[in-house]
């Protein structure tokens, strides 16, 4: 649930400094660890590497991107809410840390109180997508379709328990409609069977389907953000579909995907402070961020007390959401 205030956007201001003066005052007698609890190659660790030679190159302290992948991203984050809370190892993940624990109790971090927050750094959109060759046209076509034949169309996500799944979820209750969810490991083997014709409609990270949209292979039916993505200016947002969907829920939907950096808890706010002076010099520097929205990045950082509502709200939405639809649990 996207959060944009005056509040942060002050925040910022106040902390951004030159970016040579950024750098002196991090811990540069140290090497800081930026652990991304996922696989190299995927957005968090791309976001990660870019960050790190960027601020290589503001001659800032040295960052070691480290990928501790596993247990869909449990082994990387509760190493970093066991780390010394120096301000020397850091994380950054994405909605799954508000996610997991809704699925297993017994996780051993908490997401809401062994981390401080310092910022969201990234908007990944999510969006609704069908196959070029589909007669849906729009989200009503597709929500139509699956009032008049219950059950009848299949929807895949990366999951279960992600954030895409949680869309799919939302919307099916929301215009309380029947309809098969089908998970997949990944957007990669759901853009493959998508393609297929082996289900009917896809929840997606736009950078996972960016390619196949712009060969026309793919359709975008709906963003699930509060705002329509840049690179897609014709494409409505779910909520504007609110007005013409007879569901009212609708009209305030806001569900996306984002990147954020935290450290363990306890870590002192000076050294908070510091980080996120870093970060958000680094993350606005001209060299960055055309690097970043190619690949469906885009830049919306929210830091500091901003950051830790968003994490909250989401925690709470998503938790209401899984308990709705009994998304297995420990």
């Amino acid at each position: 649930m996207r959060i944009h205030t005056c509040i942060a956007l002050v925040v910022i201001a106040m902390l951004m400094l030159p970016c040579q003066q950024a750098g002196a005052q991090g811990p540069a007698s140290k090497t800081v660890r930026i652990v991304v609890p996922a696989p190299a190659g995927g957005p968090a660790d791309v976001l990660a590497r870019l960050l790190a030679n960027q601020i290589g190159q503001m001659r800032g302290p040295t960052m070691l991107v480290e990928n501790r992948p596993g247990a869909s991203s449990d082994i990387g984050t509760d190493a970093v809410s066991r780390a010394a809370p120096d301000g020397n190892t850091l994380l950054i993940t994405n909605n799954n840390l508000v996610i997991t624990k809704h699925i297993k109790r017994s996780l051993a971090y908490d997401p809401m109180t062994s981390f401080e927050p310092i910022c969201l750094l990234v908007n990944l959109p999510l969006v609704v997508v069908v196959n070029g060759s589909s007669p849906y046209a729009s989200l009503s076509d597709l929500l139509s379709a699956a009032g008049a034949r219950p059950n009848s169309l299949t929807i895949g996500a990366f999951g279960p328990a992600s954030s895409p799944h949680i869309v799919e979820e939302s919307l099916k209750r929301i215009a309380q409609v029947d309809w098969t969810y089908v998970p997949f490991p990944g957007d990669a083997p759901a853009v493959t069977a998508l393609l297929g014709g082996h289900v009917t409609a896809l929840v997606a990270t736009y950078s996972g389907v960016m390619e196949q949209v712009a060969s026309g292979k793919l359709r975008v039916l709906a963003a699930t953000g509060r705002e329509r993505i840049r690179a897609l200016p014709d494409v409505p947002t779910v909520a504007e579909y609110g007005t013409g969907i007879a569901a009212s829920g609708f009209k305030d939907f806001d569900v996306s995907g984002w990147l954020g950096l935290l450290a363990p808890a306890h870590t002192p706010q000076d050294a908070i402070a510091r980080l996120t002076t870093l970060f958000i010099s680094a993350l606005q520097t001209p060299e960055l961020k055309p690097k970043l929205i190619p690949q469906g990045l885009y830049p919306e950082p929210i830091c500091g007390a901003p950051f830790a509502v968003q994490l909250k709200k989401d925690f709470d939405y998503y938790g209401r959401v899984i308990r709705e639809a009994k998304i297995g649990a420990e």
